[in-house]
């Protein structure tokens, strides 16, 4: 167990602070690569996590549009939005493309009722399935009602965005673009935001064994290590894939942890949540709050 913690959290190559934008490669194209031996060995024994995929329902389908933006909401005991979701949401609803939330709760009643005044598209899932059983509803319904559309992805584990979305449509110059993407366990995007160009059946299919359709992983170690770390290689077989920020693994591990700052001041769009709980002892608090209090983000206590 501790040798996965280190191998996920990047501990062998990465600091304990924040590193500088240069330490990170930008507009970079994905190239492939082999997981290492405990990666492969690891990989197969999550198989055994595999599920059925979680219940869900269209509460307000996606309709015909050029662009979507689907954000994955997780309540897996209901309740209210935060503080964090009002404003994310409030931010997505500028854009000029339709807004589809797919939210995590136990039942459709869980759903809290303010939502369906503000998006275009809503969606329940049960909460097993992590966030990529969320993805493959988006990507599905958007390829079956608005094919053609290009579509962004994001969940609720990121503070932002802190920029308009607009601005961010011509810096997506793949098929399928990262934010960010790492080295770790093998060259990949990072999951919590991505974006694809003309969603339709042939994307659902050339992402089938990422994106499942009856099957989901339910703990954490089989979503990193049977979807978010193959997504790009998988994707790359029959799209152009690459990200916005890279880091190689020498200086900086996971790029939204070690560079979250840096990356905020050049103009970088989200900012992680768990930099305020798990991942706190990387970075400065007070930093963080001040960071989050000069872009009008409410302060929450994660």
């Amino acid at each position: 167990m501790k040798a996965f913690v280190k191998t996920l959290l990047g501990h062998r190559t990465s600091p304990t602070t924040q590193v500088g934008i240069d330490a990170l490669t930008p507009n970079w194209t994905f190239r492939p690569s082999r997981p290492d031996g405990i990666t492969a060995a690891v990989r197969l024994t999550t198989l055994r996590g595999l599920s059925g995929a979680p219940a869900s329902t269209a509460i307000v389908p996606i309709a015909a549009r050029a662009r979507w933006i689907t954000y994955f909401v997780y309540l897996p005991t209901g309740g209210r939005l935060t503080s964090a979701h009002r404003f994310t949401l409030a931010q997505l609803r500028r854009a000029n493309a339709g807004l589809c939330v797919i939210c995590a709760a136990p039942t459709p009643d869980d759903i809290p009722a303010e939502l369906r005044d503000m998006v275009d598209a809503l969606y329940w899932k049960a909460p097993p399935g992590f966030d990529f059983s969320a993805y493959a509803i988006a990507v599905r319904e958007v390829a079956r009602h608005s094919p053609g559309a290009d579509l962004m992805v994001l969940n609720d584990s990121v503070f932002g965005p802190f920029v308009p979305v607009d601005t961010l449509w011509p810096m997506m110059q793949w098929s399928l673009t990262g934010f960010t993407a790492s080295a770790q366990l093998q060259n990949h995007i990072q999951s919590y935001a991505f974006f694809l160009k003309q969603v339709d059946r042939r994307t659902v299919r050339a992402l089938r064994s990422v994106l499942f359709a009856h099957f989901a992983f339910d703990d954490y170690r089989g979503a990193v290590y049977g979807q978010e770390s193959r997504f790009a290689t998988v994707a790359g077989r029959s799209m152009s894939v690459g990200a916005l920020w890279y880091a190689d693994g020498n200086t900086c591990g996971d790029p939204s942890v070690f560079a979250a700052l840096p990356l905020l001041d050049a103009g970088f769009p989200f900012l992680k949540r768990s930099l305020l709980s798990k991942n706190a002892h990387f970075v400065d608090r007070a930093e963080l709050i001040s960071a989050l209090k000069a872009r009008g983000h409410p302060i929450v206590t994660v």
